[in-house]
């Protein structure tokens, strides 16, 4: 056999190595990568790009005081190819600043304060722009109008090696623009290769779920076939304005601290303590102190790692009242009820919001809802709606906190059936909302909360309180349809009675069917019950409490069947008679 002829390797040395060594941008990472962000696959990257520009959207007319109406309308260019415009009636963005938020990755205002929002890592919406650029070329086209000035269209292309934008042209509008109703607001549009398809984990799923979380939202929806679909404001109150608030001290590490050392500007421990922490006064601050073994006037400049260690472990030892609780806005009862109501075809709504409580020193507090019974399926699985910040949570479901929390909670003490290790079976739905100043993620797509025992404790103590309420109006509701079965019995055979009666002992006959159907009532007076809100039979005057946690809907002929929809919504508009029963919590009180 002929001898092969062995291959030369060319080794490198330390110095070409250096020479391909160079600095990586972030865009061009997340360019390559970008599964990270949510847009792995064509159908999930146009609900991604969406959802990144509604929830800027929401967020702005907050902060702004205004009721928001967000306008979102997907065009399809050709079989693979969308273009999204989203506009909304925000404040508007200030010229200098809208090549940064749109062509910059990392860049924002939420990143930094610890105050309840939407968005938080500065990434969204220009990682939409980026991913359109990427599979088209084409550039994001943003007009934006602020309140008394002219509106600016800014066309714009993300550099991707070096992270910042390129501008391509820049258009004054004249001031008597009609694009905004209000007058000012900003509109976005984004061309880019995509998918459009109904059904589950789709864009009509997910803004009929933000228009659930947010009643005090108007948002309008036009499909790639041209039909309008609105989602009505039911609230026309903005939720209360979060307050920012500073770090706590059990929530940071040993590292962060340094870091916050060297950044501070106060010069003595005591002002660090008590400026930079919340919930830290001047004499939590001297007790911190004096555990590290220093006192409030030690200067900063002294305090090495050594020294910074102590202060640390003494933190951990040093009892400190959690967080402020100001900068959470939950949605609430009544208004969870408003949402599910007008989406959900449910015949009994309960919620129920737990008080705030803290991981790893951040506030949070998480809230509950269920709708049961109604136009549901009954042979499907339950449906669980998962809500962090008021923003849906549409994919990685398994790995979500609150689905867990759901699975783990025992629904058959409920009334409810429940394969083992999974959700209920039956017309269920239940809605998991996380508050907090900074939801832990489980990536950057901002898909799942992370599996946190605080968190799930929390949801499922929300879960168990719902799951009593329903509970209480299933047994109640049986014994009612038990007592209605004996009366329909009665009823068959009363007046059958009377009229042998009559025959045999000459008995008036009418006479004796009243005084029998006045007996037959008289025992089977449960049927005629209403309930309350926990589910209890209401007395005569039908009495009402303060607790709004339930609604019951009486009439169950006008829920439509469900079908083809998420929650079996019908295209028609039908009229519900609902009741709104409630009870105060104090004993003695009706």
């Amino acid at each position: 056999m002929p001898k092969t002829k062995k291959k030369t390797r060319s080794n490198a040395t330390a110095e070409t190595m250096a020479a391909d060594q160079r600095d990586i941008s972030v865009s061009e990472f997340f360019a390559k990568n970008r599964h990270l962000l949510g847009f792995d696959n064509a159908r999930k990257a146009m609900l991604t790009a969406i959802k990144e520009a509604v929830d800027n959207a929401l967020d702005a007319c907050e902060e702004a005081g205004i009721l928001p109406h967000v306008y979102v309308r997907v065009l399809q260019v050709n079989e693979s190819r969308f273009k999204l415009i989203i506009r909304d009636n925000g404040p508007g963005i200030v010229r200098e600043q809208i090549e940064n938020i749109f062509g910059k990755l990392l860049y924002g205002s939420k990143f930094h304060r610890l105050k309840m929002s939407r968005g938080q890592q500065g990434i969204g919406i220009s990682a939409a722009g980026m991913y359109g650029l990427m599979t088209t070329g084409k550039p994001v086209v943003i007009i934006s109008k602020v309140k008394r000035k002219k509106a600016h269209e800014v066309v714009l292309k993300m550099d991707t090696s070096k992270n910042r934008p390129t501008v391509i042209s820049d258009t004054e509008h004249p001031e008597d623009d009609k694009l905004f109703e209000d007058g000012h607001g900003t509109q976005v549009t984004i061309e880019l290769e995509g998918k459009y398809q109904k059904g589950r984990q789709s864009i009509d799923e997910y803004l009929e779920q933000t228009a659930i979380a947010n009643p005090h939202a108007r948002i309008t929806y036009v499909t790639p076939a041209n039909e309008t679909v609105e989602f009505p404001r039911v609230i026309d109150e903005l939720p209360e304005e979060p307050k920012e608030i500073k770090p706590h001290p059990k929530g940071i590490e040993l590292g962060t601290l340094i870091q916050m050392l060297e950044r501070t500007d106060q010069r003595q421990l005591g002002g660090f303590l008590t400026k930079d922490f919340c919930r830290v006064g001047a004499t939590k601050a001297r007790e911190i102190t004096k555990g590290a073994g220093m006192t409030g006037q030690t200067w900063i400049k002294t305090v090495g790692h050594t020294e910074a260690e102590k202060l640390y472990d003494s933190i951990q030892k040093t009892r400190i009242i959690a967080p402020n609780t100001d900068c959470l806005v939950p949605i609430g009862s009544k208004a969870l009820l408003a949402g599910l109501l007008k989406e959900v075809k449910a015949e009994f709504f309960a919620a129920s919001t737990r008080p705030p409580n803290v991981y790893r020193g951040n506030p949070f507090q998480i809230e509950v809802a269920i709708g049961y019974g109604g136009g549901l399926g009954r042979d499907d699985s339950a449906k669980v709606l998962r809500f962090a910040n008021r923003v849906p949570l549409l994919y990685s479901q398994s790995s979500c906190c609150s689905f867990k929390a759901v699975a783990e909670t025992s629904w058959k003490n409920y009334g409810l059936t429940q394969p083992r290790n999974a959700i209920p079976s039956g017309p269920l739905v239940v809605m998991v909302h996380m508050v907090s100043v900074w939801v832990p993620f489980t990536s950057e797509s901002k898909e799942a909360i992370a599996d946190y025992d605080e968190i799930r404790k929390e949801m499922k103590l929300a879960l168990q309180e719902c799951g009593r309420k329903l509970g209480t109006y299933l047994r109640r509701r049986k014994r009612m349809e038990r007592e209605s079965e004996r009366r329909s019995v009665f009823e068959r055979y009363i007046g059958e009675i009377s009229r042998c009666c009559n025959s045999i002992v000459g008995a008036d006959t009418d006479k004796l069917y009243k005084a029998l159907m006045k007996q037959a009532k008289r025992r089977t007076d449960e049927a005629d019950s209403k309930l309350d809100d926990e589910g209890r039979v209401l007395d005569d005057n039908g009495r009402l409490g303060s607790d709004e946690g339930v609604i019951i809907v009486d009439d169950l002929q006008d829920i439509p069947d469900q079908e083809d929809t998420l929650f079996g919504k019908s295209t028609k508009k039908k009229k519900r008679k609902t009741t709104k029963k409630k009870t105060s919590r104090k004993r003695g009180k009706n």
